[in-house]
């Protein structure tokens, strides 16, 4: 029995573990024939025939199974001589496909091959490793590996062996219990190997037993087995990432294999050769590729003529714009993605960058292709494809920012994280809660968490941090022009590698971020040097743990929520859900808005962006400083005015008021104005002094100083910029004042110019008359 085996194997590991290992069964000593005999082959037919299976075999099949009687059951051995007699071979002569096919792909299969002997499938397969070497294990699904591998190799030597792989595991990070899976994969590796030894497993063996490995979970183990081997110093390097599965790799993939129906094959054929050639990075493609088929759908329903590019015209390129300019949500999408799109917003306008989205990938496919000569010059897709203006001019700067109050209560969050704060959960293989593992350690996560709070990065640029990116101000630093000094570590300096839109630079940081950072630095685990998935170099990667890169997706997928969770805070707003991306913009309006706030330029700088224009996509000038410069630029106070007024209390009290007696005296300076509606009077700041007028020194002015009644009040006049020049630029904008308003009717009818001719008359008048006087005297 197997059993027995198993405890054998581990009486004769009791002294020690060290012996050399041997293979448990001496295939020498036994006769393997390769043809059965004429007897051989009617004793099989009989017993395979009988009712009952007997229990005494004939001699010439006792002989045969001789080397399999210590290991396998009566039903096990009852499988073996049925499929000897199905193939009329005996077992040693069987091939891979043989053996698969008798096991089957998975346990349910052979039971249904052998319903009346469903518990000999893992027996079965002892035979067919022990004695005929099968190892096409990833052929079988699950089956369990411990059992064979200890009757193979012993128990306590392959305890001992787990041990030490989790030990090895245990410097790379990983929880203190043990990972089933890499269990799992040790084995197999052992087993595929046909040695104890670990020694004895190299990195190209590795790499060939998860690539011909079709279970995710194992092929993850096995990278996982090779960290812990890197680790006990086996192996000089670990294998790369597991690739994705393929129906969870880049959808373009299914759509250049398979195509679809709903788009005309030159149309198709032509967006899958630019997919192919184009050096647009992969998801800028894969966003071109899919809109250009939802244009593709449209030709072929509608414009089946125009299906192929070379056949567009400058007039259709004009239809083709007035079409995605009328776009709605929904329209001419894959049928089967119909239930991504919420059903109240299905039919409603697309929105306009959605639409100026359509125009770009339009021309990129155009401009591509005119300059690869695969179509002719017919027409030029930057004007007859432009996006509309009437559509530009409803995309514009709209940063996403947070409130101030929510994003106060982040940092808090973020500044104060505990380690019951960071998200656990329970293994599934444990039901008392109190056996949890936890994620990241508490220190990454801090480091993780202050990054994205305090230095405003993508979250590209935030994943893909290296090692010994913070460097300090060693000394003291005189500032230039000043005779201020800047205290060393007083300024900390964050490296970002090469990102979106230029190479690496350096930016200065809060000094909480380095502080975080060198703490996570020192209790930060080996880890292996990671292919950078942009630049193709090897990089010790900050936020590494057992032999991975975080994801750029965990800020949103774990560490938002989490720290919304313990501020209070809803992961969602007006604007929509809280991301990575939305930090970046209220970091950069807040630095924009500060007290002493950065310039324009200084603040791109800092972003990291190639040009003004993008920075003005993030910063955005808040309500309260604008308010602050909008009263520093005192407008109000500009256009406004006091004047002196004169009330006559004894007109009012007497009723001559009521009579139209002037009881309203408006002090120019130079006279007094009489006009109830002096404020709406076009020429209060150039008086044309009509009748309304009383000059100074008259007898109408003097009377009214005279009297004891008089109430002495200030009224504010709103003035036009003409009138305001006047008053501080003098007379020149006065005299101009002047000419403007010389055609313009006085409260009491004459214009300026009327009253000015009836003035010099009444002068001339009065010249002649002393001349005349002064001739007779």
């Amino acid at each position: 029995m197997i059993q027995q085996m198993i405890t054998a194997g581990s009486t004769s590991e009791a002294g020690t573990l060290s012996e050399a290992w041997q293979w448990p069964i001496d295939l020498t000593k036994y006769d393997r024939p390769l043809i059965f005999t004429e007897q051989e082959l009617q004793d099989l037919n009989d017993v395979v025939h009988r009712p009952r299976f007997p229990l005494t075999l004939p001699p010439t099949l006792t002989q045969i199974l001789q080397p399999v009687t210590t290991v396998l059951a009566m039903n096990a051995k009852k499988v073996l001589l049925i499929e000897m007699h199905r193939r009329q071979r005996p077992f040693w002569t069987w091939t891979r496909e043989d053996w698969t096919e008798i096991l089957g792909r998975t346990w349910h299969i052979f039971v249904a091959r052998y319903p009346k002997m469903p518990m000999c499938r893992q027996q079965v397969l002892t035979v067919g490793y022990l004695l005929c070497g099968y190892t096409d294990f990833h052929l079988l699904g699950g089956f369990t590996r411990e059992s064979l591998a200890n009757v193979t190799f012993g128990q306590r030597r392959m305890e001992s062996i787990i041990q030490r792989v989790h030990e090895g595991m245990c410097l790379w990070g990983y929880a203190n219990q043990r990972d089933l899976a890499v269990s799992s994969a040790t084995r197999e590796a052992l087993l595929l190997n046909r040695s104890p030894s670990l020694e004895n497993l190299t990195y190209d063996f590795l790499l060939l037993m998860r690539e011909r490995t079709e279970t995710l979970a194992i092929k993850r183990a096995v990278g996982k087995l090779s960290c812990a081997l890197m680790g006990l110093g086996l192996l000089n390097r670990t294998l790369p990432h597991v690739p994705l599965p393929p129906e969870k790799k880049a959808q373009p993939i299914r759509h250049l294999l398979d195509g679809t129906p709903t788009v005309a094959q030159e149309w198709l054929s032509f967006c899958q050769r630019w997919y192919t050639t184009s050096t647009l990075t992969q998801k800028v493609r894969y966003k071109y590729y899919c809109l250009l088929l939802q244009v593709g759908r449209w030709l072929t329903q509608q414009h089946p003529d125009y299906v192929h590019p070379q056949t567009w015209t400058r007039e259709f390129a004009a239809r083709a714009v007035a079409f995605v300019n009328q776009l709605q949500l929904g329209q001419w999408i894959e049928p089967e993605n119909t239930w991504r799109i919420p059903s109240d917003q299905m039919g409603k306008p697309l929105s306009p960058r959605s639409k100026a989205l359509i125009f770009t990938a339009l021309r990129a496919l155009f401009f591509d292709c005119q300059e690869w000569e695969w179509i002719p010059r017919r027409f030029d897709p930057g004007r007859a494809l432009a996006t509309p203006r009437s559509l530009l001019s409803l995309i514009g700067p709209d940063p996403r920012i947070l409130e101030d109050d929510v994003w106060a209560k982040l940092l808090w969050a973020g500044l104060n994280l505990t380690q019951d704060d960071i998200e656990a959960r329970t293994h599934p293989r444990y039901k008392d809660q109190e056996k949890r593992y936890i994620s990241y350690p508490l220190e990454m996560v801090q480091a993780m968490t202050l990054v994205w709070l305090f230095c405003g990065i993508r979250s590209d640029e935030w994943s893909r941090l290296r090692v010994g990116c913070i460097r300090w101000q060693q000394e003291d630093l005189p500032l230039p022009w000043t005779q201020e000094v800047l205290p060393k570590n007083t300024v900390c300096l964050l490296h970002i590698p090469i990102h979106k839109t230029g190479t690496a630079f350096t930016k200065p940081v809060d000094r909480v971020v380095g502080e975080a950072i060198m703490a996570w630095e020192k209790v930060r685990p080996t880890q292996p040097p990671q292919i950078d998935p942009k630049t193709g170099e090897e990089a010790h990667f900050l936020f590494s743990h057992r032999g991975q890169c975080v994801a750029k997706l965990y800020i949103n997928d774990h560490l938002i929520p989490m720290l919304c969770k313990k501020s209070g805070v809803p992961t969602r707003d007006a604007r929509g859900n809280i991301t990575s991306h939305r930090a970046r913009s209220t970091i950069a309006t807040q630095l924009f808005n500060a007290p002493e706030p950065m310039s324009l330029f200084e603040l791109q700088e800092w972003l990291g962006h190639r040009s003004p224009g993008s920075t003005q996509q993030y910063a955005k000038i808040s309500p309260t400083r604008l308010a602050k410069s909008k009263a520093k630029a005192e407008y109000f106070e500009r256009n406004l005015r006091l004047i002196d007024v004169l009330i006559d209390q004894d007109a009012i009290k007497s009723g001559a008021a009521a009579d139209g007696q002037p009881w309203r005296y408006y002090d120019l300076g130079h006279g007094l104005c009489t006009y109830d509606f002096f404020d709406t009077c076009l020429h209060r700041m150039a008086c044309a002094k009509c009748s309304f007028y009383v000059p100074k020194g008259s007898s109408l002015e003097q009377v009214m100083e005279g009297k004891a009644n008089l109430l002495r009040m200030k009224q504010e006049l709103s003035l036009t910029e003409e009138e305001a020049a006047a008053v501080d630029d003098g007379l020149v904008a006065l005299d101009a004042l002047h000419q403007k308003l010389a055609d313009v009717p006085t409260p009491a009818g004459p214009t300026p110019r009327q009253l000015g001719d009836a003035l010099q008359q009444t002068a001339f008048i009065s010249v002649q008359t002393v001349q005349r006087k002064a001739s007779k005297e």
